[in-house]
């Protein structure tokens, strides 16, 4: 019985630690401007967020690194999503630290972005830090966050797990309650 015990408390502890991490800005707080050098299918620009508010919400989603498996994945997921975000008004943008001497072929890649979404350059994931989304393993490099940022400023939703196959859900979940929640005012 007292084995019994034990593995279901470990059970409920493992649940409780496997679920998605919890970003630090909370829907309401003020999201971070930045400006960012990124690249759209290729193409170098200037990113600036106050700018893309301009044009609707942002999901600004920070991931570790360009042309790795996990990272590779998720940005696929954007890209076959992206019509998606844009009926609803939003813009995307990925953020890395990592490898951001890749970023120009990962914007282009039709493996990755496809070009349909850029992708900005972190260097020293000064960003990153900013947003809390930093991975503490790697302090260097972003973790797996996704926001969704309103056109007021603020943050909408955020999600955080190294598992990138839900954030592309959360952020389009969240995209469309923001969407009706201000059709309702």
């Amino acid at each position: 019985m007292k084995h019994l015990k034990l593995a279901v408390l470990g059970a409920v502890c493992a649940a409780a630690f496997a679920g998605p991490a919890l970003a630090e800005l909370k829907p309401g707080d003020k999201a971070p401007a930045f400006t960012a050098p990124a690249y759209l299918a290729g193409e170098a620009f200037t990113f600036e967020l106050g700018d893309a508010l301009e044009q609707g919400p942002v999901v600004v989603y920070f991931f570790p690194a360009a042309n790795t498996p996990g990272c590779n994945v998720e940005a696929a997921l954007f890209s076959q999503a992206i019509d998606k975000f844009k009926a609803h008004g939003a813009s995307v943008i990925g953020v890395t630290a990592g490898n951001v001497d890749q970023l120009a072929e990962f914007s282009s890649n039709t493996e990755t972005c496809g070009g349909k979404f850029p992708v900005a350059a972190d260097t020293g994931a000064k960003i990153a830090a900013e947003y809390d989304a930093v991975l503490d393993k790697k302090p260097e490099w972003a973790d797996r966050t996704s926001y969704v940022v309103a056109p007021d400023g603020t943050v909408a939703a955020a999600y955080s797990d190294l598992n990138p196959n839900r954030h592309v859900r959360e952020m389009l979940a969240a995209v469309e309650a923001l969407e009706v929640e201000g059709l309702e005012k």
